[in-house]
């Protein structure tokens, strides 16, 4: 369960890591960014399962460049709320996960779609350019 700020309304909600349909502002009723982590243990449920398409941040505490790209991440999901989910992954707590999406560097983005991946890409980038390539991604049949 994480803390999110409505970018509506400013007011606090919970919101889940996991839940069907989309989290909305308990004040103003506007969707809510989505951000959660996930593990091994919860991928499925979380990521797997959502309604909304997932963006999946597989990343590292020792990593720097993925240090660099939360906060456009977390941007991004913020300006794209009701739009897409932010799904973390911390490979080194994550082994099985990272090996079944063959993770060999960090950090590596990753759409989902009704659970199925649509599109990946390794490395950090500046913020207008992942907008740009989660926006694509969205318009892109699956």
């Amino acid at each position: 369960m994480h803390t999110m700020r409505c970018t509506s309304c400013g007011k606090p909600n919970k919101v889940p890591d996991a839940a069907s349909g989309t989290p909305r502002c308990g004040n103003c009723h506007q969707p809510l960014p989505w951000i959660a982590d996930a593990g091994d243990d919860t991928f499925a449920q979380v990521a797997e399962q959502a309604d909304l398409p997932v963006l999946v941040d597989f990343w590292a505490e020792w990593c720097g460049p993925c240090r660099m790209v939360t906060p456009a991440l977390d941007h991004i999901a913020q300006e794209m709320a009701g739009r897409v989910k932010l799904v973390k992954v911390d490979v080194d707590r994550s082994p099985a996960l990272s090996q079944r999406f063959t993770i060999t560097a960090v950090p590596t983005l990753m759409m989902l779609n009704e659970g199925r991946v649509v599109a990946q890409r390794a490395g950090a980038a500046p913020t207008p350019q992942l907008r740009e390539w989660v926006e694509d991604t969205l318009r892109t049949p699956s």
